[in-house]
């Protein structure tokens, strides 16, 4: 292979999820830096998000990221549908955007209505689980706070 995949260098074994990575650093031409995180929801070959509640997850992830800051280029599901890739401008802390991911699933929690759900935003506005985003924001918070708790 020409082109190195950074994520399929990936141990995909060895990582233990939930977690924050700072996977790729992107740097332009004219001195611009892009940076992508892996935003690790779910233990990787261990199981995945069904396609609705990833949908609405994507859906709330766009919306709400981009509320608390001001750099982000997107945010797009992962393939194998246990996490997220994030893409910035500017390098941050993984720390940093950890609690800015913590932040933005305590949102989810208490989400009544998933923006942009229509025909006319949205390519597959059928295909949506407000319950199961919730239902994996949960579980998702529950897991780097017990992995907070063993660190700590």
């Amino acid at each position: 292979m020409k082109y190195r995949v950074e994520s399929f260098e990936l141990d995909h074994l060895n990582v233990k999820a939930p977690y924050v990575r700072k996977s790729e650093t992107y740097k332009g031409l004219k001195g611009d830096v892009v940076q992508k995180y892996d935003l690790r929801l779910l233990q990787p070959n261990s199981s995945a998000i069904p396609t609705g509640a990833i949908h609405t997850l994507e859906h709330l992830f766009a919306v709400y990221f981009r509320e608390i800051r001001d750099d982000i280029i997107d945010i797009s599901p992962m393939g194998c549908r246990t996490g997220f890739y994030l893409i910035k401008f500017g390098d941050s802390p993984e720390k940093e955007i950890e609690e800015d991911f913590k932040s933005v699933l305590k949102r989810i929690i208490e989400t009544e209505e998933v923006p942009a759900v229509n025909p006319k935003q949205c390519g597959n506005y059928r295909d949506h689980s407000l319950f199961g985003a919730k239902e994996y924001a949960k579980a998702v918070l529950e897991n780097f706070n017990a992995k907070d708790k063993r660190r700590g």
